[in-house]
């Protein structure tokens, strides 16, 4: 897939830069050409040598190299490339890029370019948690800059948490999704995420503890391969999906309300975690607290959207997924779910606390279809997203 591809590699400052060296092994083992940017800071973590070697091209360093910008060369090789990768992307690069700066020759190619360029961050995790890189990264998103990582983990500086720069390989197959032609192309596919919140009275409610990170990397994946999304989320931590339609909403009756609204559709993915039972009768005020009398509350079931959807007679999409959030014998629970709902396949996983996959970045899941279970290592959520999104785009053909 990257055969004859031109990968402009912009390494920045920071100590996952010695993983840009292996990057750049993977990308020439699958054929591509790779021009490597090294940042002033770049090189106090990797040499101009040791990255020259590896790539088998010059190395560009300087915005004010005399004979390349005789002939402009900041502009020639903004454009020139497939795609430009930015590996590792730190907090000044990204807080630049966001805010249109351009005092270098990296800042200034990603300025001058039209290319498409995928930003692999990696930082402290106070750093990236920090409100000014979650609105960088934010902007970068709604400009269409693609992102892959980071991953939760242990950090050079002794810290741990989201800010590791994903490996090598997890890189390699963004940069191949984002040189795809498309196979989702002319495909419409639903995906709903989130939380349910069912009301109890005006200020409490019945959720649950997830964040809608998954079903988020779901619906950018899917765009991503070309696909017509529309995102029906409840309300969620994570960051809504740029380029999809998105459908806000707050109870499982209206997202089943939204999703037969959607309809029809290619696919259908239900990674959203709703509420199984809601307040009968919702309190139109605030119920006040009694001394020695504790509120009694009726439950009622709410509608099972997935087992909906799947038991359609007409206009049922091709593909339905499901998901199943377990804590005890999940692939058995989650077959069975898979065959109660009438869905044609499951994606499963573990959420008991100590995995820390609810509410983290990492999932671990085991897709069920009726040719069995096929479980797959723990990985940042972005790739099990791309990894769906792949087997989405070969059932629909």
């Amino acid at each position: 897939m990257l055969t004859d591809k031109r990968i402009l590699l912009i390494i920045g400052g920071g100590i996952a830069a010695f993983k840009s060296l292996d990057l750049i092994r993977r990308l020439r083992e699958r054929g591509a050409w790779v021009t490597p940017v090294l940042t002033r800071a770049g090189e106090e973590f990797v040499t101009p040598l040791s990255v020259s070697s590896l790539a088998g091209e010059k190395v560009y360093r300087d915005l004010f190299d005399l004979t390349d910008e005789a002939e402009m060369g900041h502009i020639q090789l903004s454009r020139s490339a497939d795609l430009i990768v930015v590996a590792p992307a730190t907090a000044d690069l990204m807080a630049k890029m966001a805010n249109g700066m351009a005092n270098d020759l990296a800042s200034t190619l990603l300025l001058a370019t039209d290319t498409p360029v995928l930003i692999a961050p990696a930082m402290n995790v106070r750093m990236w948690e920090h409100p000014a890189t979650r609105r960088n990264v934010s902007r970068l998103r709604g400009d269409g800059i693609s992102v892959v990582g980071p991953n939760e983990g242990d950090m050079a500086c002794g810290e741990f948490g989201p800010g590791r720069m994903s490996e090598p390989l997890e890189i390699v197959a963004a940069i191949e999704t984002a040189l795809a032609e498309g196979p989702l192309t002319g495909r419409r596919v639903l995906v709903t995420s989130g939380p349910t919140h069912e009301p109890i009275d005006p200020v409490r409610y019945i959720a649950n503890r997830s964040s809608g990170a998954q079903g988020t990397a779901i619906a950018r994946a899917l765009a991503v391969m070309g696909a017509d999304v529309v995102f029906v989320t409840g309300p969620a931590d994570a960051e809504r999906p740029e380029g999809v339609h998105v459908v806000e909403v707050q109870t499982a009756a209206e997202m089943l309300q939204a999703v037969q609204a959607v309809l029809p559709v290619d696919a259908a993915v239900f990674a959203a975690a709703v509420a199984d039972w809601r307040v009968a009768s919702a309190s139109d005020s605030k119920i006040k607290k009694d001394k020695g009398q504790i509120p009694s509350m009726e439950f009622a079931e709410n509608p099972d959207i997935l087992a909906t959807v799947s038991q359609m007679t007409e206009g049922r999409p091709r593909l339905v997924v499901g998901f199943a959030a377990e804590t005890d014998d999940v692939i058995a629970n989650a077959t069975a779910k898979r065959l109660r709902k009438g869905c044609d396949w499951i994606v499963a996983n573990d959420v008991s606390p100590e995995t820390g996959i609810m509410g983290g970045s990492e999932n671990a899941v085991t897709l069920i279809t009726e040719d069995g279970a096929e479980s797959w290592p723990r990985m940042g959520k972005d790739e099990v997203a791309h990894q769906l999104a792949v087997r989405i785009a070969a059932a629909l053909g």
